[in-house]
């Protein structure tokens, strides 16, 4: 018989690999991964979801948000860490703010602005994390102060003119007039409120520390990496626990016996910090 060319018997086999693969890697690896997966790790493979009253509500290893239809808190519940993940919590959106620890200048919203964006404005990491703290200090009745953070919950951060030298101007960057800038003067200088669309570019950055000490918790006010995270920290879920007894009408240490009964240890004993899950932890208080 004669032999085919060389070019059409690299083809073939080219063609029988690719089917030979295809079987092995594409369905009898996979078929045989989800088998043991399904037989040992059953719960986990298939998303570690918790139910109640045989409904599934959720995932013991993705946050969720406890809010009303209007986004406000549902005071008898635990609350969760922020989300920068899509509207928060999307599995599908997946992602951290991706702004950073020089990202103190706000974009003030600006009425004559040339597009929807430059209207509304846009707030950095830190006037978020201070408006955060504000407003879960209000929540659970304690001081929402941090440093760099103003009274009135943005970033406490001045523009200095010129940037070298003596200063001539300074804007609180963040407090658009007609707002009170936060300190009086700095340097000698009257601070002035920000004026909206105003390029404060040229200027030098200066954040002021303050004098605040921070209540809350970091983590009250931060999102976390995948904005999944479906725990708080201890010290989150102290800060919560007087509020979501009151709201029950039950004892504060019933209320803390349950946050340390869905307390999770370090990883491996030793990496991490302890983390209360907060679903588990309000699906808890409610079985009475």
């Amino acid at each position: 018989m004669e032999r085919l060319p060389g070019w059409i018997r690299q083809h073939l086999a080219a063609v029988r690999a690719l089917l030979v693969l295809t079987v092995v890697l594409g369905a009898a690896y996979p078929l045989a991964v989800t088998g043991v997966a399904q037989a040992v790790l059953n719960g986990k493979a298939n998303g570690s979801l918790v139910q109640k009253d045989g409904a599934d509500v959720g995932s013991a290893l993705v946050g969720q948000s406890f809010t009303d239809k209007d986004g406000n808190p549902i005071k008898k519940y635990f609350q969760s860490r922020p989300s920068a993940a899509g509207d928060g919590y999307d599995m599908l959106a997946s992602s951290a703010s991706n702004l950073g620890p020089e990202d103190v200048i706000d974009v003030l919203p600006d009425p004559n602005g040339a597009d929807d964006a430059a209207k509304e404005g846009k707030q950095r990491l830190l006037t978020l994390v201070c408006a955060r703290s504000v407003a879960v200090g209000a929540l659970e009745g304690v001081s929402g102060a941090r440093p760099y953070c103003t009274g009135d919950g943005v970033g406490a951060v001045l523009k200095v003119f010129p940037a070298v030298g003596t200063p001539t101007r300074v804007v609180s960057a963040n407090q658009a007039c007609p707002a009170k800038p936060f300190i009086a003067g700095y340097q000698g200088v009257p601070v002035e409120c920000a004026k909206p669309g105003e390029d404060l570019a040229a200027g030098r950055t200066v954040p002021v520390r303050g004098a605040a000490r921070a209540v809350v918790p970091a983590d009250a006010v931060t999102a976390s990496g995948s904005g999944l995270d479906p725990h708080i920290s201890v010290a989150y879920a102290e800060l919560q626990a007087p509020r979501v007894a009151k709201e029950r009408g039950i004892p504060l240490e019933r209320v803390r016996r349950l946050i340390t009964d869905n307390t999770t240890g370090r990883a491996l004993g030793f990496m991490g910090e302890p983390a209360v899950n907060v679903l588990a932890l309000n699906l808890a208080l409610d079985k009475g």
